[in-house]
């Protein structure tokens, strides 16, 4: 059974290592010159494989428990095992499992090394332009060149991170093929306020809470070390709310971060502390009596409109920033949307529509939360497309 595969980032690269051992001929047509360049960038460099932390909460889509009906047939500790197994060394760092040598150079070599072994053809630098259906099989149209194969997996990945050179090729040949696409818009990604004041704390990282107010009402909630930027706020926990962020501007709907930047304390307590502070160093204001609690940048933000202690505690404890948007696709680490998880059967991967031809990884409607989710999308997902791919191999 010969297999073409379009892309090779990881989801494209593990479903022909599964399809391979299966014992089809696998082809993988990448257009870049080079393999796998997400991996390198991931993880700030060293390749966040995983999470220990594993739950159908973690992941995205139109279709909530899509992407965990794939994830649960290939999970985390089979994602460990499998890089075990071709000489990725893993370490647990709070959940977060990287391979041992902290370099996400390390995950891509022993992927081609596989790839190579099991006598898979990598074309490099050559762009499928078209995807016909075709008796017996499927014709594969390149700028360059024309491919015959019995069936097709598409891995090409999505617009997300300059570094892809992405064009909107990849969601062309879905939709060329009858399938629906979900908007792509970034996730993972800073939020741009309103205001203009955001230069005064940009460099700030403080430990906050985070609720998301779509409307003005609550939507989600969650918390981390908020990264405080010249266009308004960033870090893993902003990155977690950020497809919801962009989700409901692009629907017109009013969007407010508000932040609690003393978690760990209600405001009476904090009422409390700055009373006793002021007590205990009448000869201070207001502003010098918060030396020593918050970083010196936000101390003329949250005492900017503030008169009275009480003023503070709402500051400190309810900080609202509307968002206007986010940055680019360009920027955002993954996006949301693709295509329809609706079209695709949700034990196999094979569209509904076209059967024999298969979508994985960023193509697909599914993203995850920060922390290695979208690569184990990328390894689940790859593993039971090139699992079901070749399927009744000849």
């Amino acid at each position: 059974m010969d297999i073409i595969i379009v892309g090779s980032g990881a989801s494209g690269l593990i479903a022909g290592i599964e399809a391979a051992r299966n014992g089809a001929n696998v082809t993988i047509l990448e257009k870049n010159e080079k393999s796998g360049k997400k991996i390198l960038a991931s993880g700030n460099g060293r390749c966040n494989l995983t999470n220990i932390n594993q739950g159908k909460e973690y992941y995205r889509g139109t279709d909530a428990d899509f992407a965990w009906s794939i994830i649960s047939q290939f999970n985390h500790f089979d994602t460990m095992r499998l890089f075990t197994d071709i000489g990725i060394y893993t370490k647990n760092k709070n959940g977060y499992i990287y391979p041992y040598s902290g370099q996400a150079s390390s995950v891509l070599k022993v992927l081609l090394m596989e790839a190579k072994h099991l006598k898979i053809k990598i074309k490099h630098c050559e762009k499928v332009i078209a995807i016909t259906p075709a008796k017996g099989g499927f014709e594969i149209k390149t700028e360059t060149w024309q491919y015959h194969c019995d069936k097709v997996i598409v891995a090409a990945g999505s617009p997300a991170s300059i570094s892809t050179n992405f064009d909107n090729t990849t969601y062309s040949l879905a939709t060329a093929l009858g399938h629906t696409l979900i908007k792509p818009l970034p996730a993972l990604v800073g939020l741009d306020g309103i205001g203009g004041y955001f230069s005064q704390w940009s460099g700030v990282r403080m430990e906050g809470a985070i609720t998301l107010l779509i409307d003005d009402v609550p939507a989600n909630t969650t918390k981390g070390e908020i990264q405080f930027t010249d266009y308004g706020v960033s870090g893993i926990p902003i990155f977690s709310l950020s497809r919801f962020v962009v989700r409901a501007i692009a629907d017109n709907k009013k969007v407010i971060v508000v932040l609690d930047l003393m978690p760990d304390f209600t405001a009476e307590f904090v009422a409390g502390l700055l009373a006793e502070r002021l007590n205990n160093c009448s000869y201070k204001s207001l502003s010098e009596s918060l030396i020593g609690l918050i970083p010196d940048k936000m101390i003329p933000i949250m005492t900017a409109k503030a008169t009275s202690v009480e003023d503070i505690v709402t500051w400190l404890k309810c900080y609202p920033i509307l968002i206007k948007g986010a940055h680019s696709l360009e920027q955002a680490q993954v996006c949301s949307g693709g295509v329809s998880t609706k079209e695709l059967n949700l034990r196999t991967l094979e569209s509904k529509k076209i059967p024999g031809l298969y979508f994985t990884g960023e193509i697909v409607d599914v993203d995850g939360d920060c922390g290695g989710y979208n690569l184990q999308w990328a390894w689940s997902s790859g593993v039971i497309a090139g699992r079901s791919a070749s399927k009744n191999n000849n």
